[in-house]
């Protein structure tokens, strides 16, 4: 397969007739699914991040704790996200994404706003660690869901408008907390009206949700009965099952998830290219506010490196999508972000560093998103695919990390933290891009394999359960 294929492996073409009623199914699914998801990850990525917005109003001041207080409850909200992503997925899988999303978020929403009125350092931890514990499910049980619903090469695109909102929560953060601080309660703080408002707009949109989302193709009600069977029809056979609710995991599924050395390979490379991505969820509105901005004006101003950082994310999906690509564009994302974080190192003036940062955006939200395209591509069996989503959820480490960089001490400037995290996004390079030459390979040597092979014995080979989905010698990597 080369670098940039035609169609994926197991696609057959299609006359242009069938091209357009297939893209009739996908503006249908797109138009009743992706608002929708979006603006639950829109949520997702407020509650996450809105304890930086209300750090410049004082937070930690105000509940009588440390600055550095806040870096320990953010590392420790990362712990539990991370470690309890595969977890949480694999009940998403047993429960079905429909129920198990509208459930967590209720929970993350009432912590949200509970964090309102939490005193001491006990208190801000124990929610850092719940919040982070009920956020560990979705985007692995949301992006599982959503490649149930497209064939692999429709999907990154789509899950670019969905992980998109997590740049877009970030500038909208930055907005409605510009927005919320105007406001002057009688008996509230301003930082405690943003939990307030923000946490039950959250448990709103799930109960919507719950209403909204069907279980998965057979029963999108959306569609007419000749739409979903050619959406099923496109789905590779083994993905085409999960489109039911009755899809279950395998103990195989789980032996095959450990075993799997490219998800474990890439998922080293994944937590340093998700350094910027995860750390300035948080503290970006603290970095622009130490280029010399007002807290107020930080939090206005950390909306434009975040429109970038979503436009660069669109526009490197789609081009994905387009040509049937994962690594260079994963690549070329990293390099962009490079770019702006030797621009942040080495200028002097904080103009000059505020571009850096909106270049440094535009390409910091790419190898996430894309990875996980690649490997829900390239992980046929339905089952492992949840659980490979979920284990590669673990490049949230990369959030531990950086609230251990973003440190007070550092303040305003953070040369040390952005030396480090040039640091990780270089070796996250040279990852991917030996990730990448691994994989072509392996297809070298399978195709050799098939030269050999009569059609009867290919046959054979795609039925046999001895070999695992991927592990086939006839399964060939999309690249």
């Amino acid at each position: 397969m080369s670098a940039i294929s035609p169609r994926h492996p197991h696609e057959t073409p299609l006359s242009d007739e069938e091209e357009k009623r297939q893209r009739r199914v996908n503006c249908k699914i797109d138009a009743a699914l992706l608002p929708l998801l979006s603006l639950l990850y829109l949520f997702n990525g407020l509650d996450r991040g809105n304890i930086g917005n209300a750090q410049t109003q004082g937070f930690t001041h105000d509940i009588g704790v440390e600055p550095d207080d806040l870096n320990f409850a953010v590392s420790l909200f990362f712990v539990t996200f991370v470690l309890l992503q595969p977890f949480s997925a694999a009940v998403g899988q047993w429960l079905g994404p429909t129920r198990w999303i509208p459930l967590i978020m209720i929970c993350w929403g009432v912590l949200t706003l509970a964090q309102a009125f939490i005193k001491g350092r006990a208190a801000l931890i124990t929610t850092r660690l719940l919040i982070g514990a009920f956020e560990a499910g979705f985007y692995p049980t949301a992006t599982g869901y959503l490649a149930t619903f497209y064939s692999p090469y429709d999907l990154a695109r789509r899950l670019g408008m969905f992980y998109g909102q997590y740049a877009v929560a970030g500038a909208f953060s930055g907005a409605i907390s510009f927005a919320i601080f105007q406001i002057h309660h009688p008996s509230l703080k301003s930082w405690q009206m943003l939990f307030i408002i923000e946490g039950t707009l959250t448990c709103v949109v799930a109960l919507i949700a719950w209403a909204w989302l069907p279980a998965g193709l057979q029963s999108a009600w959306f569609l007419t009965e000749e739409e979903r069977k050619l959406a099923l029809e496109r789905l590779p056979e083994t993905a085409s099952s999960l489109s039911s609710s009755s899809a279950r995991l395998t103990a195989r599924d789980f032996i095959e998830t450990a075993k799997d050395w490219k998800l474990w390979f890439v998922l080293v490379f994944n937590i340093c290219a998700s350094v910027p991505s995860t750390a300035f969820s948080v503290f970006l509105p603290l970095v622009v506010e130490g280029m010399g901005y007002s807290s107020l004006q930080a939090n206005l101003m950390s909306v434009p490196p975040f429109i970038c950082g979503a436009a660069g994310l669109y526009m490197f999906a789609a081009s994905s999508d387009a040509h049937r690509e994962r690594g260079y564009h994963i690549v070329a994302g990293i390099l962009l972000s490079l770019v702006g974080l030797v621009t942040i190192v080495t200028t002097a003036t904080g103009i000059a560093k505020y571009i850096g940062l909106c270049i440094f955006l535009s390409g910091s939200y790419v190898a996430p998103l894309l990875t996980v395209a690649w490997l829900s591509n390239n992980t046929p069996a339905p089952g492992k695919r949840f659980l490979v989503i979920g284990v590669n959820g673990w490049g949230n480490l990369a959030g531990v990390i950086g609230s251990l960089l973003f440190r007070q001490e550092y303040a305003p400037a953070y040369r040390t933290p952005f030396f480090a995290t040039l640091g990780f996004v270089a070796a996250a390079l040279g990852g991917y891009l030996a990730y990448r030459f691994t994989l072509r390979a392996v297809n070298a040597r399978r195709a050799a394999i098939g030269r050999g092979k009569s059609e009867s014995e290919r046959e054979v080979e795609e039925m046999d359960e001895v070999r695992y989905a991927d592990r086939k010698w006839t399964f060939v990597y999309g690249l």
